[in-house]
């Protein structure tokens, strides 16, 4: 019943909104270190890792579909173009910033005499971006303005696994069990002290292929499926509601949950591991599968604001950091509130602007080439 799905309506909206949530969490974060008034102790604000989990789920979710989509019509997958795909969307991009920040930017800002020391050298990391280990950077170093590029890494080594294990290994399901498991079982490891090495507790918690697996689960779920989700879903509207409220509560109020029980249940390893992940597959395939091309989340501006989502998440940190040097002390000097607010104004449309003129620009010539594949 749903074999034949070349595109599902309304996720660019979600690609969006959760890219704007990144914005916030990281917005808030620096301007708590530039001396402003910051918001980061309320729970909309806390919603960065979220947004990034929402992004694994779905990347897991839509590559496994068309993996299941391609090997039950061809009979085959091609790896050769699955890489060649994944390479033409998301390199040039991940490339670019890599030169802008550990060879441009250190450069420029020592010239202009810009008051920013980065934690490392070009020889120290250029390695490890090639390998696509952003995430080491950040561990070793500390925070930089690249630091939103270790998802970008997460999602790379996931893709270069996970076609050939589609391909080679007949049992999907069977597959896609044995990763969640193992996974989940590192993750018992980890957080009952049974592995205690630094590093590869970062390694374990950062390569979220827990997501990614939770997202294949429903992508096979889906393909198989002989249910008619629409009247199931409306069969059980109820049921939807009330996941869709504890995502509204985890997204807006979880601090104030936790401070009215007094323990933070959603802090819980479970919870964030495999629940939160469950309920953004419940979102992805109800706003995927149940709403029409004629909802709110379809309209052109947020449509585009999805297929922009990739030039947002990457080039946001240079826009706030663009914004709070340049103007930071003009806004220092404003009420607290129309500082926040221009501020945000400030960043959303730079970024926006910013990730538009990329597109169209930059990365629109390389996905030509793409569409050659197809």
């Amino acid at each position: 019943m749903y074999k034949n799905i070349s595109f599902f309506p309304n996720l660019n909206a979600f690609r969006f909104f959760a890219a704007l949530l990144v914005i916030f969490h990281h917005g808030e974060v620096i301007r708590a270190k530039n001396d402003f008034i910051s918001y980061e102790h309320f729970s909309f604000f806390q919603n960065g890792t979220t947004a990034v989990k929402f992004f694994f789920v779905l990347s897991g979710f839509l590559i496994s579909y068309l993996l299941l989509k391609e090997k039950d019509q061809k009979n085959t997958i091609s790896i050769k173009n699955f890489y060649l795909k994944r390479v033409i969307r998301i390199w040039p991009l991940y490339f670019l910033l890599v030169v802008i920040g550990i060879v441009i930017f250190p450069f420029l800002f020592q010239f202009l005499h810009i008051n920013y020391a980065f934690p490392y050298t070009l020889g120290q990391v250029w390695l490890l971006f090639i390998i696509f280990l952003p995430s080491l950077v950040t561990f070793k170093y500390g925070s930089h303005l690249l630091e939103p590029l270790w998802s970008i890494g997460v999602e790379e080594w996931f893709y270069m696994i996970w076609a050939p294990l589609f391909k080679w290994i007949n049992n999907k399901l069977a597959l896609i069990i044995s990763v969640f498991l193992i996974k989940i079982l590192l993750l018992v490891l980890c957080f009952n002290n049974t592995i205690t090495a630094p590093l590869i507790i970062h390694l374990i918690k950062t390569f979220a292929f827990e997501s990614m697996a939770i997202g294949a689960l429903g992508a096979y779920f889906l393909y198989r499926t002989t249910l008619n989700l629409q009247a199931w879903y409306q069969k059980y509207a109820l049921v939807n509601y009330l996941l869709f409220a504890l995502l509204f509560v985890y997204f807006f109020f979880r601090n104030t949950c936790t401070a009215l029980i007094g323990y933070d249940i959603f802090e819980h390893w479970v919870f964030s591991y495999i629940i939160l992940n469950a309920l953004f597959l419940h979102l992805i395939l109800y706003i995927g599968v149940k709403l029409n091309t004629t909802s709110l989340f379809s309209s052109r501006f947020l449509d585009y604001g999805g297929k922009i989502s990739y030039g947002i998440y990457m080039y946001h940190m240079i826009v706030i950091f663009a914004v709070i040097h340049l103007g930071k002390k003009y806004l220092l000097a404003l009420d607290s509130q129309l500082s926040f607010l221009i501020f945000y104004v400030l960043v959303i449309t730079g970024t926006f602007l910013t990730a538009h003129l990329s597109k169209k620009y930059f990365e629109d010539f390389f996905m030509k080439f793409r569409s050659k594949l197809n």
